[in-house]
């Protein structure tokens, strides 16, 4: 063998080197828009239709919070749904996003206005809802109820979570209970319907706030768009479960775009303020 082959690389040395070579551009999922990175800025927003790409719960809360402390970070799934496939699939998930569940809950400010903030996050099993999602999010509003306290909770998730099975459907019942809790003591819920919002959270929570809000061309639905082709025979329009169709229809109070939502909120909590202290 020559000194020239020996220095060619292998197979999987190349295939290392072009798993090293960071991807430098993306497509809208929506538009169908090549998009170069750094177009996209800090709200990972897409140039040509607005439409907002999917970020993590961390990187939400440090768009919208000056401060933010976790609420029962450390609350996780038990060993009583023991199946060995869940549970890589919970080990593989936390490995990912660094939280212990679908939804990172906490008390943060949002320019002066203390909020008890839930976000939940499409990498953890597709935002699923499971017992312990469920659990989070009720004491989330218990512990608004108390401190007398808006909540504002983001939602993307896939719905309900198959794998814990009754339990997990038990969760819609149970936060929606929270929920007309601090609604009675006067308290006020911005729900803002993320990029998938689908399930039994569409189904409950999710729609449940005293305002909607949504991103641009959020996916929002209960059954996926499949089963209902199968069901009722046809296809739908392209615009069939977008923010857009439900704001149309009266579904949605209004469409914000991420770049803007931190002064939205602010704004919206700034009057909710104001009407509490003249009442």
């Amino acid at each position: 063998m020559t000194e020239d082959n020996q220095s060619q690389p292998t197979r999987e040395e190349l295939q290392h080197r072009m798993d090293q070579i960071p991807d430098v551009w993306v497509k809208c999922p929506f538009c169908g828009k090549t998009i170069y990175k750094q177009q996209l800025g800090q709200f990972k927003e897409c140039p040509n239709c607005n439409y907002a790409f999917r970020l993590g719960a961390q990187d939400r809360i440090a768009l919208l919070c000056s401060d933010f402390t976790p609420l029962n970070r450390n609350l996780k799934v038990g060993s009583r749904f023991s199946e060995k496939h869940y549970q890589a699939k919970l080990q593989q998930a936390q490995a990912t996003t660094g939280l212990n569940e679908a939804v990172l809950t906490g008390i943060g400010t949002i320019d002066t206005h203390r909020v008890a903030i839930g976000v939940m996050d499409w990498r953890f099993i597709m935002g699923s809802l499971g017992t312990v999602t469920g659990e989070l999010i009720a004491q989330l509003f218990e512990t608004a109820t108390q401190q007398h306290l808006p909540v504002i909770l983001f939602t993307a998730s896939g719905g309900a979570r198959m794998q814990e099975g009754i339990n997990s459907l038990m969760q819609m019942a149970k936060v929606a209970t929270t929920i007309a809790e601090h609604s009675k003591q006067g308290g006020l819920y911005i729900s803002y319907l993320c990029d998938p919002t689908t399930g039994g959270v569409t189904a409950s929570f999710a729609m449940e706030g005293d305002l909607l809000l949504s991103e641009p061309h959020a996916l929002i639905g209960f059954a996926g768009r499949r089963v209902i082709e199968r069901t009722i025979q046809q296809r739908p329009p392209r615009d069939f479960q977008r923010a857009e169709t439900l704001l149309h229809n009266g579904f949605l109070d209004a469409i914000v775009r991420r770049s803007e939502m931190k002064t939205t909120l602010s704004r919206i909590l700034t009057m909710h303020e104001s009407g509490v202290s003249n009442d």
